[in-house]
């Protein structure tokens, strides 16, 4: 346990975390983010990215799936110790937690048993990126359970499950739910509509896409 006194906690890059819809532009905000970049692929939904994003990419092979743990953690530690990247994406962690998942089901029959296998790996897997010293993006896919009240509060969360989206995303400073209306790409940062999210970098609570990493200054 690292024990620091008052005033010299050092600062960490922030953490950011958006589940949606396909086609609400997850894998294209992170076109916003400074710096030389890396993004893993779990979904193949690469074509948004182009030559001037300055922007690696790693993609999972089929025959990756049977060693992705492993596989994924050694990657991320190499990309982090190079100390290339300004930020990392992992992109559909949906489809990554399914393979995971296929991976712990073949190896136990014990259900339960393997979900807690599944949460640790990516709370570790979480944990791992908050102390990269890198700013990190991940996304998900999101599942629709229709109006939960009567105010349709608590209809979408993340296509996780949900101890594992707990586990992964506890690390993380922001997580939002992307959507369109009207034309515009919106994400909500409200926990209070009952749907996943939090906002820890500043009090906003609904955004434009485009200004995801625009940090409200205190006093605006």
């Amino acid at each position: 346990m690292q024990f620091y006194p008052s005033g010299q906690l050092p600062m960490t890059p922030n953490m950011y975390f958006v589940y949606g819809d396909g086609g609400t532009g997850k894998t294209s905000l992170f076109k916003q983010f400074k710096g030389h970049k890396l993004l893993f692929s779990f979904d193949l939904s690469t074509n948004v990215i182009e030559p001037g994003d300055d922007t690696d990419v790693l993609i999972l092979d089929d025959s990756d799936a049977p060693r992705v743990q492993s596989l994924v953690a050694a990657k991320l530690v190499s990309a982090i110790n190079t100390g290339k990247y300004q930020a990392i994406a992992l992109d559909n962690v949906t489809a990554l937690q399914n393979l995971v998942l296929e991976n712990i089901d073949g190896a136990s029959k014990d259900g339960r048993q393997n979900y807690q296998k599944l949460q640790v790996w990516f709370r570790q897997l979480g944990t791992m990126l908050r102390n990269s010293g890198v700013t990190v993006y991940a996304t998900a896919h999101q599942i629709d359970n229709g109006a939960s009240d009567l105010d349709g509060k608590g209809r979408f969360e993340a296509d996780m499950n949900p101890k594992t989206f707990n586990a992964f995303t506890a690390s993380f400073d922001l997580v939002g739910r992307i959507y369109k209306k009207d034309g515009q790409r919106m994400i909500d940062l409200d926990p209070e509509q009952g749907n996943h999210a939090k906002n820890r970098i500043d009090d906003r609570t609904l955004i434009k896409a485009s200004e995801l990493l625009i940090q409200e200054k205190e006093g605006n």
